[in-house]
């Protein structure tokens, strides 16, 4: 990982240099977990080969994350230098993620700053917090807590007043309990009449078959998405 010199903070050690950008104006500045080139998992763009920008940082404990290494473990960069990362990877589709990504003020002008350069720039976040202030050429993909979580009562409903057929909203489903509360939620806030809507089961905990079963019983205005990064490289490896 590398960093620009600033005039007051010229060929510093590491420790001092990172302390420089840390002291940046937040617009200016980010933590960033990790940064890599996979397949995209999850959404309608999984398949596509994707440029990955993973936040540090989640205000919610959902009881299946699997990425709790992103709450804490990251470094400072400029937002500038985490464009240029992401320009080197040559990939026209970029995805930025934690954690929770909206925590950090530098994360817009990071998703405007890939919007300008002709990007297709994809934000997930846990739907906790208000999205309205998302750069419009962004296509959120915004959570939708079940119970199953520990989390739903930390939704940001009116996040579902804001979205555009652009966005998509993710559920994730633990368990039967789980899918008849994602299923109230889509009929009464009628998600499916503003944007594209998916249903994940919780790996290892709801088989996949059984979810679609129930998806095709009450022909429910969903999709069944699995996370197609795990079925390829395993549920533990990191960076894909």
């Amino acid at each position: 990982m590398s960093f620009r010199r600033e005039s007051h903070c010229v060929a510093p050690p590491r420790r001092k240099l990172l302390n420089c950008v840390a002291a940046l104006p937040a617009p200016e500045r980010l933590r960033i977990n990790e940064i890599f080139y996979s397949i995209q998992g999850e959404s309608t763009f999984a398949g596509r080969p994707c440029v990955l920008v993973r936040l540090t940082g989640c205000q919610m404990r959902c009881t299946w994350c699997d990425t709790e290494y992103s709450f804490y473990e990251g470094a400072w960069m400029r937002v500038d230098d985490v464009i240029e990362r992401v320009l080197s990877y040559d990939c026209p589709l970029a995805e930025v993620t934690g954690g929770e990504p909206l925590l950090q003020p530098g994360v817009h002008t990071l998703m405007s700053g890939l919007c300008d350069r002709g990007l297709e720039v994809l934000l997930e976040t846990g739907g906790g917090l208000d999205i309205s202030g998302v750069d419009p050429r962004v296509r959120r993909i915004v959570d939708l807590k079940c119970p199953g979580s520990g989390e739903a009562a930390n939704n940001h409903w009116p996040n579902l007043l804001d979205l555009r057929a652009t966005d998509e909203v993710k559920l994730v489903v633990q368990d039967r309990d789980d899918y008849e509360w994602a299923r109230q939620a889509i009929r009464e806030h009628r998600i499916d009449r503003r944007c594209a809507v998916h249903l994940s089961p919780v790996w290892d905990a709801l088989e996949p078959a059984e979810l679609a079963s129930w998806v095709l019983e009450d022909r429910l205005p969903a999709r069944v998405s699995l996370q197609l990064h795990k079925t390829l490289w395993g549920a533990e490896k990191r960076g894909v």
